[in-house]
């Protein structure tokens, strides 16, 4: 990531391509979707369930049913895919803004 905090999308499509892999789910990149929008539903659903899959664990956790460094590995992907989800919004909100700006 550049010095001044700004993140391109390839860099956070090479993230989440990163923690997807390191959490065991199959790379964005290599879905089957169509277009843009098929691309963009199946990233949201395997970020939903990422996080689901930190919840769960980390409930697992509470009962004393899981194993510690599963709870840690599924803590660090949903924490992980959250921060990529908000970067990704953000350059999102950042895009339109722009857009919003350029004259008529």
């Amino acid at each position: 990531m550049p010095i001044d905090g700004t993140m391109n999308v390839a860099q956070a499509a090479n993230i989440y391509s990163n923690s997807a892999k390191s959490a065991g789910t199959q790379s964005v990149a290599s879905s089957s979707g169509d277009n843009f929008g098929d691309m963009l539903r199946e990233a949201t659903e395997k970020s939903i369930d990422t996080m689901h899959q930190g919840e769960k664990m980390s409930a697992r956790a509470v009962i004393g049913d899981a194993d510690l460094t599963d709870v840690v590995q599924a803590v660090t992907a949903a924490e992980m895919t959250l921060e990529t989800v908000t970067a990704v919004r953000d350059r999102m909100i950042s895009a339109y803004q722009e857009i919003l700006r350029m004259p008529i």
